[in-house]
């Protein structure tokens, strides 16, 4: 069975988006995983198909209601899929979780607009919700891209080298190693004289030592996540 992805949305137009080119939209197209999306306002009350109200207890701009949010939600069939919120106060996107849901029958994603959704939907249908980063986007379509991207590009097949998901950034809790490619020189700036050798050991040192550095220098919360080796 394919990873299948569902997108609960007002803007429906926004998808595939990224995820229709390149290799992740090669796999679309020959059915490695699936992408479908649900129109929220389909299930909007009322002759103008509201689909959100103002907050309770007062406050600026709206909130999605919690019936409407439902009865979309309802209307996919599940099949074990988690169904994800995202929201700017749920856990990080992290790689681990990328790799989790890469290996399950895929996801059902709400994308939230104006000021959230409803809490009593979020309890009652067991919403995770997710943050891909510490800042306030307009709705959750950008963030839906970025969650599927990185849980797609971890499938069997997607991506033309297995081997280049083996070291990247958070494979092992460490930053990926700098790349260098042609020229040799370029702008006065050479490619370390290491990585020109052809002695992969040292290649292999250098890389992990690199990786090291980067992370206690721009990620040093990751140095307590890491693995044991």
């Amino acid at each position: 069975m394919s990873f299948a992805a569902t997108i609960i949305t007002l803007f429906p137009e926004a998808f595939p988006g990224t995820l229709g080119v390149s290799l992740i939209g090669k796999a679309l197209r020959d059915g490695a995983w699936s992408l479908d999306t649900v129109q929220l306002r389909d299930f909007g009350q009322g002759p103008h198909e509201n689909v959100d109200d103002t907050p309770a207890g007062g406050g600026a701009g709206m909130v999605l209601r919690a019936d409407v949010a439902a009865a979309a939600i309802d209307s996919v069939a599940r099949n074990e899929r988690p169904v994800i919120y995202l929201s700017p106060r749920g856990k990080p996107l992290t790689q681990e979780m990328a790799h989790k849901w890469a290996a399950g029958p895929g996801l059902i994603v709400f994308c939230g607009r104006f000021e959230g959704l409803d809490e009593r939907v979020i309890e009652a249908r067991g919403m995770q919700e997710v943050a891909v980063g510490d800042a306030v986007l307009a709705g959750g379509e950008a963030a839906a891209l970025v969650l599927l991207e990185a849980c797609v590009r971890l499938l069997p097949g997607v991506l033309g080298n297995e081997n280049s998901i083996i070291e990247e950034s958070f494979s092992d809790g460490l930053l990926e190693h700098p790349q260098y490619t042609r020229p040799r020189e370029w702008e006065g700036r050479s490619i370390p004289e290491v990585l020109l050798g052809g002695d992969h050991a040292k290649v292999a040192a250098w890389r992990r030592a690199e990786r090291e550095r980067l992370t206690a220098q721009r990620r040093p919360d990751l140095t307590g996540n890491r693995s044991k080796d």
